[in-house]
């Protein structure tokens, strides 16, 4: 890690220490061959998998394990597809049992067209998925209230969407995002929204400490070089939230002192 990533620091979950504030998935590369570029690229640490539609099992066919290697990465598996509670509960016990994976993310989704979040779901799934010993990090609407239910509850990251998966919109409630932030005593990563590098930075001088990026990066033109962007991005954005930004104003004020001017 060069000096300046390391002036950023890294940051824990559940006893898990990563230097990349940036998260990345799987999903949506035109193939393995691909994901691995550009997962190698962005710098990223820890990947997510969708359980219910990536290959873990099948040695007949593709396998992402051997192209991003679950022994350099921190696999995140994550229940996207699951629309009900009890999906996402089946899906992650399962993935438990085929790969050992106790840190997990959880989604449950509300119906087309928005995918919003479904917080009543998503509050079941996550007691029964504590009580069964898991670490949930969870994706939720960025609802300061709910987060913070779902914080008490023992979740062991708060996830927010900046907007509707898949959408590149970027943060569109700052002013939430911020006060969730603010509440929180486990970390809080913006999770969907994402659509290029100016969100992540966006995202990361709110506070979060890291951000997850999927389709932003897997469907650009140029995978690799938007992972880098967005690598870059992100440690940007993290380096002017520790700086401290200058106070907004509504009037001008001179870079240059007015006072002792020569005549």
């Amino acid at each position: 890690m060069d000096g300046i990533a390391h002036q950023a620091g890294g940051w824990t979950v559940a006893g898990r220490h990563f230097s990349s504030r940036l998260v990345v998935g799987t999903g949506k590369y035109k193939d393995l061959e691909t994901t691995a570029a550009a997962i190698e690229a962005s710098g990223a640490e820890m990947v997510t998998v969708a359980v219910r539609r990536v290959n873990l099992s099948d040695r007949n066919a593709p396998m992402l394990q051997d192209f991003v290697s679950p022994q350099r990465y921190t696999y995140l598996p994550n229940t996207a597809g699951c629309f009900t509670a009890d999906e996402a509960v089946r899906t992650l016990r399962l993935a438990r049992e085929a790969g050992g994976w106790n840190l997990v993310k959880l989604e449950v989704l509300g119906p087309p067209p928005t995918l919003y979040p479904d917080m009543a779901g998503t509050l079941l799934a996550a007691e029964a998925l504590i009580k069964d010993g898991f670490e949930v990090m969870v994706y939720c609407a960025d609802d300061p209230v709910a987060a913070k239910r779902l914080e008490d509850m023992g979740c062991v990251a708060i996830m927010p969407l900046g907007a509707p998966i898949g959408s590149g919109l970027g943060v569109q409630n700052p002013i939430m995002i911020q006060t969730i932030i603010e509440q929180a005593k486990v970390p809080v990563l913006v999770d969907a929204g994402v659509g290029t590098a100016w969100d992540a930075a966006y995202a990361m001088e709110l506070g979060c400490d890291a951000v997850l990026v999927n389709s932003a990066i897997a469907v650009a033109e140029d995978p690799v070089k938007m992972a880098v962007a967005m690598k870059h991005g992100v440690l940007a954005g993290r380096l002017a939230f520790e700086a401290g930004r200058m106070p907004r104003k509504t009037y001008a004020i001179a870079s240059s002192p007015m006072s002792g001017l020569i005549r």
